[in-house]
């Protein structure tokens, strides 16, 4: 009898193992599957600021209808035709909604309606989920399917982006997990029996023996936690972001900074040492919030900048990169250059990622120059370098998220990207392009200036 209560108790034990081993690889899933959707919104969201720029352009005929305007802007935005290739392997569908319609119109002009896309684009909702009929009946696999939506409000009314990608691969991968916890439950189960059986067949003759199997035991079962811990771990890092990763550690770095400060007794050096780290975590946390702020779509907080005071801070960020690559940095600025309205820590991030693009371009010996002038309303930031150069295709693609000219592994190809959305979030341009004698490459933001005069 005690052998049956213990072997019951064993399998009600590993039972409940189980069941919360499931629950929780769920509530993972759960967890990946709004991670999913937002990458799927932050895609619609960047469409929509690509598609509004076509929208707004003088180029558009204003006498046509919304709906023509909106085929105009399709085929003319680079960005629209390139992103068309997703939708080739049948896991993506992109769909427009233009004002007057009650149907959602297709990349290729088709019509088609989806009531639960409709009402979460008229709810202003950020993302919504597909059953598997709905997602059927877009072309999309029978299988569940995310919807990231976005809003381009215009003169000629409100026009919708959606992006319905299918969960298909996640959701394989989350029926691939549950068998890998269905045969590691099981197997667990077969071990602990069989140890626990031969334990307590042997109990009376080979106690000694005993203890060691259940040591045993205790710590592969202690092991198999760690493990599964630090997968959850880094699942879990994963899922949160970059922005939480990079701001928890900054805090611990601030707070550090404010106890070494008050511990300096007036000793200056320290001081300034600590001031310079305090002011380039607050400097981090500042880039942090504008990008969350552009994920967001937020309208950017603008400050009256002098040009020539972002392309200072930005010259003074990369000074020792240049140093070390022994690359000289120059620099002109113009007298009385217009002020500029702007999110300064956004600008000068930009600057500083031009900066070291140009760098990285060039060899020892090589020439870096930053020129910021005025002309037509604008304030201009053009980095010049006498590097390898860059071929009229590869420039082509620069603004192209994941594009890299530079060796596998030395770049992600995301820098110019955010760079130039850094830049449309503030009404500018950015265009890369190899140098008129093919000697180098030629970096240029242009930002509107502030017409009137300061107070």
């Amino acid at each position: 009898m005690k052998t049956r209560s213990l072997l019951i108790w064993m399998l009600l034990a590993t039972a409940a193992v189980a069941a919360i081993a499931y629950w929780d690889e769920q509530r993972e899933f759960g967890a990946a599957l709004n991670d999913f959707a937002d990458e799927q919104a932050l895609l619609a969201q960047t469409l929509s600021h690509s598609l509004g720029a076509g929208l707004g352009a003088n180029t558009a005929d204003k006498a046509a209808t919304p709906e023509q305007r909106l085929q105009q802007a399709l085929q003319h935005e680079p960005l629209i035709s390139a992103l068309r290739s997703l939708e080739k392997p049948p896991l993506v569908r992109l769909l427009w909604h233009s004002p007057g319609h009650d149907e959602l119109t297709r990349s290729d002009g088709s019509r088609a309606r989806s009531r639960v896309i409709e009402a979460a684009l008229a709810a202003d909702a950020p993302w919504v989920r597909l059953s598997r009929e709905e997602a059927a009946a877009l072309g999309l696999p029978a299988r569940m399917a995310m919807v990231g939506l976005s809003r381009i409000d215009t003169s000629d009314g409100r026009f919708g982006v959606a992006v319905v990608a299918s969960a298909k691969r996640e959701r394989d991968r989350e029926r691939l997990a549950e068998w890998r916890l269905i045969s590691s439950v099981l197997v667990a189960s077969g071990l602990v029996l069989a140890f626990g059986g031969a334990a307590l067949r042997n109990q009376r003759k080979q106690l000694a023996l005993e203890h060691e199997l259940a040591v045993a035991a205790m710590q592969s079962e202690r092991d198999e936690r760690l493990v599964r811990a630090d997968k959850l771990a880094t699942m879990g890092a994963l899922a949160t972001g970059i922005a939480h990763e990079v701001s928890t550690p900054l805090g611990v770095i601030l707070g550090r900074a404010e106890q070494l400060r008050a511990r300096s007794d007036g000793d200056e050096r320290w001081q300034r040492a600590v001031g310079t780290i305090i002011e380039q975590a607050d400097r981090i946390n500042g880039i942090i919030r504008g990008f969350l702020a552009l994920v967001r779509g937020d309208a950017p907080r603008l400050e009256r900048v002098s040009p020539s005071a972002l392309a200072s801070v930005a010259l003074d960020l990369v000074e020792h990169r240049f140093t070390k690559a022994g690359v000289a940095l120059s620099h002109a600025f113009a007298a009385n250059l217009p002020d500029v309205a702007c999110g300064p820590r956004l600008i000068e991030q930009v600057l500083v990622n031009l900066l070291l693009n140009a760098c990285d371009a060039c060899s020892a010996g090589g020439q870096v120059e930053l020129n910021v002038l005025a002309e037509g309303g604008h304030a201009a930031f053009i980095v010049t370098d006498d590097g390898t150069g860059i071929s009229a295709d590869a420039a082509a693609r620069l603004m192209e998220p994941f594009f890299t000219t530079k060796p596998a592994g030395a770049g992600s190809g995301l820098g110019l990207a955010i760079a130039s959305e850094l830049v449309k979030h503030h009404r500018g341009t950015l265009t890369v392009a190899a140098r008129p004698d093919h000697s180098g490459t030629r970096a240029r933001v242009e930002l509107p200036t502030v017409s009137e005069p300061a107070p």
